[in-house]
């Protein structure tokens, strides 16, 4: 009798527990304050699918803060926590992860070339543990240079700002290429492998008279858009970068992909692993939301007018 009296008290407490909450490692080459709005986007995308972090779902945010050589590390912390998914902020952070965990979930943020890096084994199935959003847009060079000729006319050398090292510059370099060829431009490319190496390519920039300056990806690139945006004014050349925060920054004009819009919809994935779903299941998606952005307080800077008809397409204007 009494056993059974100890065991009714138990029931109730053990009732009353709380569920384990699910637990989801992001993991970032840049600073988080660098990546606030990406950060938030994925925060938001969460929310519209009920989840609440510090609620119902728990989020451990893992930076390298610059520095590649630490992703193993954090990426190998991740896999100790024993965390239901990792999100990936780009190429070199899911190869991080891909090394540490061969079972536990990756959701890619973005990626540039899944196929390519050797993520999954294709896009409608992936096959593995590695599933995710695609940046693949080879248009979007184009794009950029057209851009740029548009607010230069008579443009006709470009420099082109990468980063050897990351995993999408020879990708991104080979299509500019081809698009310059297109246009009849010449490029003139700038290893950028460190901060310090920026202002050293604006001055070989101005050295070899380039007319506009293009930035590729890389997180090196992105965690100096400030720097480049001043080195620009004072060079006086119109750049064109990849991503929105360049220009918020102070630079003049960006256009690509929507990063946020991105981190947002990698949610969705999160949503479907912890229901049950298998990455190998589902699909990699592509981009759907493109940005053009103009400062024109960058371009007033620089001396420049930006064509009405550029104006006009523009998402964004900071004036």
């Amino acid at each position: 009798m009494l056993g059974v009296l100890l065991l009714a008290l138990s029931l109730p407490a053990r009732a009353q527990q709380p569920a384990k909450l699910p637990r989801i490692g992001y993991l970032d080459a840049a600073s988080i304050s660098s990546e606030a709005a990406r950060n938030r986007a994925f925060r938001q995308g969460l929310g519209e699918l009920g989840y609440v972090e510090g609620k119902n779902i728990v989020i451990e945010w893992r930076s390298a803060e610059e520095k590649p050589d630490l992703l193993p590390a954090l990426a190998a912390e991740l896999v100790r926590l024993k965390v239901d998914v990792i999100v990936t902020s780009g190429s070199s952070v899911t190869r991080a992860a891909k090394a540490a965990t061969h079972t536990i979930p990756i959701v890619m943020a973005q990626d540039n070339d899944p196929v390519g890096n050797g993520f999954v084994a294709s896009l409608a199935r992936p096959g593995r543990n590695i599933t995710g959003l695609a940046t693949l847009a080879p248009e979007i060079s184009g794009k950029r240079l057209e851009l740029l000729k548009e607010i230069v006319p008579k443009i006709s050398r470009v420099a082109v700002l990468g980063t050897s090292s990351a995993p999408s510059n020879t990708q991104n370099l080979k299509e500019t290429e081809l698009a310059a060829g297109a246009f009849g431009m010449k490029l003139q490319y700038l290893d950028v492998l460190s901060p310090k190496d920026i202002e050293t390519a604006f001055q070989a920039a101005g050295k070899e008279r380039a007319d506009a300056v293009l930035a590729l990806g890389g997180f090196v690139l992105a965690s100096q858009r400030a720097q480049i945006a001043v080195l620009a004014v004072k060079s006086r050349l119109p750049v064109i970068s990849w991503r929105s925060d360049f220009v918020e920054a102070g630079g003049l004009m960006s256009y690509g992909v929507s990063l946020p819009d991105l981190d947002r919809r990698a949610a969705t994935y999160v949503d479907k692993i912890l229901k049950g779903a298998k990455p190998a299941d589902l699909p990699v998606a592509q981009p759907t939301k493109f940005e053009l952005v103009i400062n024109l307080k960058a371009a007033k800077q620089i001396g420049l007018t930006i064509p009405p008809n550029v104006l006009a397409r523009a998402d964004r204007v900071i004036k």
